[in-house]
Formats: C-alpha cells, sequence, structure tokens
C-alpha cells in the first residue's frame, strides 16, 4: 500500500508546476488592444512608433503570428489558459450582459506561476472572467487609455525587496475605439480615446488623414482616412506607454533578467478585421524578447497562435507542465531559427463577440491554403457595435456603394459554407476557390484536419460536420 501511494505521488507531482531553479526569470507580457500591423517594425513608413521598433531590434519578430479568435474578450482568454475557448465556453464577452465565461475547474497562467512561486500582477484591460480562475496577487489601478501612467504606477513592483521573480500582466486599451454613437456620425474625433481630454505623460502625434496607408480591405474614403488617423494616433499612445515600462524595468535592475513579449488581442477596429478570420483580422504583431538568447533583431517565419504564449512562458520560468495541458506549445526554441520545422499550419476558432453576434466560424490556415467554416453561413454576418457604427462603414451605406474595400458588401455580408483561398495567389482573400474541381482534394484534406483538430480539442460545434 505504501509503495502504491508513492507512486500516486509522485504521478502527481509530475503534473504540477515545479518548483524554480537558477536565476530569476522575470515575465512581462504586453496586450495591445486591437492593434494590427501597424508598426514601423512591420513595414508601415507612416505611423510612429520608436519603442516597439527598438523592442523587435532587440528581440525577435514573428511575421506569421496569429490570435485564434479576433475578438477582445474570448482572445484574452486563449492568451492566459493556452487553450482554444470553444473548449473553455470562454466564448465571447465576459462584461455586461454578455456574461461568457471560463469553466471554473480550469487553472490559467498568473495561478500557475503563483503556485510555482512567481508573484503576479496585473494592470490595465482585464476582460475575462471569473477572476477566481485568472487570479493574480495584485491589481495596480492605472488608467487603460495611458500607458505611460500605467508604467509609472508599476515601479514599486518592479523593484520590491522581494526574492521571488515575478509576471506582470500589463493591457492598455489603445488603439480599441473609444466614445462615439451612431447618432454621432459622420466622423467623431472621440473614436479612439478622447483627445479633448489629455493624457499625463503623453505625447499626443497627431497624422494627416492624406497620408495614412490604407489597406486593401478598407475603402479608401475620407471618413476611414480620418479614422485611419486617430487609430495611427492611438497606436503611438500605447507606444509610448511600452517604452516607459522599458524604463521602468531598466531602472529596476531587472530589465536583463526579463521575458518581454509583445502581442495584440484581434486585428484593427474596422469591418474587414475585427471579429472576422480574414487575415486581417487574425494576423497581428508578435515581439518577443529574451534576454538570454544571442539573437537579436531577427525575424522568425514560425506560425504561432496565441494559444501558444502560456506554454512559451511557462516553458522560459521553467515551470513543467504536463504537454498534453494546452492545445498550444512553446516558440521558445523556434525563435532561435528563421524557419523552424514544424511550425507551418494553424487553427482559429470563432463563436461569439457579442452574446447577439452568433457567427462561428472555424479556420485551418497552412503557408498556402487556407479554410473558413461558416458554420452558420445561411445567415448574414453579424457586426460588433462599434465597427457598424464606424464611419468607414456608415459611410459606405449611406452613399449606397457596393464595394467596402476590395470585396462587395454583399459578399461581406453573406458568405458561403466554405471558403478556400490560395494566399500566395490572393493574398487579400477574395477568390474562394471551394467549388472549383480543381481543388477538390485540397479542399478535403483541409475539411479533414479541421474536423480532426475539432475532435482534438472537444470543440462542440464538430458536431455540426453531421447535423448541419
Amino acid at each position: 500500500m505504501r509503495r502504491k501511494i508513492l507512486i500516486f505521488l509522485a504521478v502527481s507531482a509530475a503534473l504540477l508546476p515545479s518548483p524554480l531553479e537558477g536565476a530569476k526569470r522575470n515575465l512581462v507580457l504586453v496586450v495591445g488592444d486591437d492593434h494590427g500591423l501597424e508598426a514601423g517594425c512591420y513595414g508601415n513608413p507612416v505611423i510612429q512608433t520608436p519603442n516597439l521598433d527598438r523592442l523587435a531590434a532587440e528581440g525577435t519578430r514573428f511575421d506569421y503570428a496569429f490570435c485564434t479568435t479576433s475578438s477582445c474578450s474570448a482572445s484574452r482568454s486563449v492568451i492566459l489558459t493556452g487553450l482554444y475557448n470553444h473548449a473553455t465556453a470562454h466564448y465571447g464577452h465576459e462584461h455586461g450582459y454578455n456574461h461568457f465565461r471560463t469553466y471554473e475547474n480550469l487553472t490559467s497562467l498568473p495561478v500557475l506561476l503563483g503556485e510555482a512561486g512567481y508573484r503576479t500582477c496585473r494592470v490595465g484591460k482585464y476582460h475575462v472572467a471569473p477572476e477566481a480562475v485568472y487570479q493574480f496577487d495584485q491589481e495596480i489601478k492605472a488608467s487603460p487609455r495611458n500607458g505611460v501612467e500605467m508604467a509609472d504606477r508599476c515601479a514599486d513592483f518592479l523593484k520590491a525587496d522581494d526574492p521571488r521573480p515575478f509576471f506582470l500582466y500589463f493591457c492598455v486599451s489603445d488603439p480599441h475605439r473609444g466614445g462615439g454613437k451612431l447618432q454621432d456620425l459622420p466622423y467623431q474625433p472621440n473614436r479612439f480615446g478622447n483627445p479633448d481630454k489629455p493624457y499625463p505623460g503623453i505625447h499626443e502625434i497627431e497624422y494627416d488623414p492624406n497620408e495614412v496607408i490604407v489597406p486593401p480591405y478598407l475603402p479608401d474614403t475620407p471618413e476611414c482616412r480620418q479614422e485611419l488617423a486617430q487609430y495611427y494616433q492611438a497606436v503611438s499612445r500605447m507606444d509610448q506607454g511600452i517604452g516607459r515600462l522599458i524604463e521602468r524595468l531598466k531602472e529596476a535592475g531587472v530589465y536583463d533578467d526579463t521575458l518581454v513579449i509583445y502581442v495584440s488581442d484581434n486585428g484593427i477596429p474596422f469591418p474587414g478585421a475585427k471579429t472576422t478570420v480574414y487575415e486581417p483580422g487574425i494576423r497581428l504583431p508578435c515581439i518577443v524578447r529574451n534576454p538570454y538568447s544571442d539573437r537579436r533583431g531577427t525575424v522568425t517565419g514560425a506560425m504561432v497562435t496565441w494559444a501558444d504564449i502560456t506554454p512559451t512562458i511557462l516553458d522560459f520560468s521553467q515551470v513543467r507542465m504536463k504537454r498534453a495541458a494546452f492545445h498550444g506549445r512553446s516558440f521558445l526554441a523556434a525563435m532561435e531559427q528563421d524557419k523552424p520545422a514544424g511550425f507551418d499550419e494553424i487553427y482559429a476558432s470563432h463563436t461569439f463577440h457579442e452574446i447577439t453576434t452568433y457567427y462561428p466560424m472555424r479556420v485551418v490556415r497552412g503557408r498556402q491554403y487556407k479554410l473558413i467554416w461558416n458554420i452558420a453561413h445561411p445567415l448574414p454576418y453579424p457586426f460588433a457595435s462599434d465597427l457598424w457604427a464606424s464611419a468607414a462603414w456608415q459611410g459606405v451605406l449611406q452613399r449606397g456603394e457596393k464595394h467596402y474595400g476590395k470585396r462587395t458588401v454583399d459578399a461581406y455580408l453573406h458568405r458561403p459554407r466554405f471558403e478556400l483561398y490560395d494566399l500566395e495567389a490572393d493574398p487579400d482573400e477574395l477568390h474562394n476557390l471551394a467549388g472549383d474541381p480543381k481543388y477538390a482534394t485540397v479542399l478535403e484534406e483541409l475539411q479533414a484536419k479541421l474536423k480532426a483538430f475539432q475532435q482534438r480539442t472537444k470543440d462542440p460545434w464538430v458536431l455540426k460536420w453531421d447535423y448541419e
């Protein structure tokens, strides 16, 4: 009997976080809000993001990084659990009447780190539930629109006389839309925060709408350009907060022992990006500075998702968990290679944004082909309330225009069951190959992969293959 008890205890211990070994391995995870690939280090020559650019120059830039769901709350649940939200029940927003939340029996990243001896702290946007699942030791209060203020208020936490390593979860609310209602249209200058109310410590950088870069999925209209200029301004605000945070890490003498990760929760807050599983909605910035790596200013082609973030952080921290505990995997070693083997395919899963916007989509994307399954395809595509009210969208509707960017308005609103794209030949995802007999084999192979992914990750919507 004693032998059986010892075996049981040994097996149980293997499933729990291990004690920390060696030097402190501090962790900072910075999450932007609705930020796409608009940054200098991602090739935008207009927007000013010197601090993100500097972080990329000191670390690794991922060119193929993806959120798994392009919606704030649901995406953050994936970031902090390493699990797709169709398996955690955090299908959409947690606030207000939406009330989506993670199963109470699951364990999140801050809890795992806390059990392993880390002190944990969050500041800024939270947007996940329940708090018992996403428990941090400490919350620092600061305006999430002011990253400089957030960083300054974290100074005491960073330099605390404490032998334990730390995990800081730093979440700004820029460049998410803020303010503005449908009746305020056309364009109002408070759509991205409130420029009429200055943020202490922030130097507002204003952009000329005539100089912004209009991506091909957006309409090149005056109101869209005005909104993009405001969006750029909010991104530059966020960038200044990241710069101040790095200053505070250096002042505390901990920067050289701290893993810094920057990601955004989902695509930019315009129709055609956020809430969609098209490339602008899910392909996002990911910049990682590993203080113990000799590689600096590198770019990796590894395809990773936000389900990989929790396993990566635990890998760096030397908190050991069994591999089967997560849907994602660590990309720490992949950062050391330009083209690492085995990182050539990702999956995405979107079900809700708000409670009223049911439109489940599942995605498999490789290097060349991408398959989208619109499970509720007979329904018109639903809008997040802030995207519907955007001047960019309303301007197109009010003028009765047929196109929104390169897509027709009708194609955006009414989608087929399957969308298959050759991203090498058609990066804008305009030519659906799902009905082309020449691509029947590709379609079948990707459908099989998608179904297997759903079975592997316990997706309730896998039933729709048989019942609808």
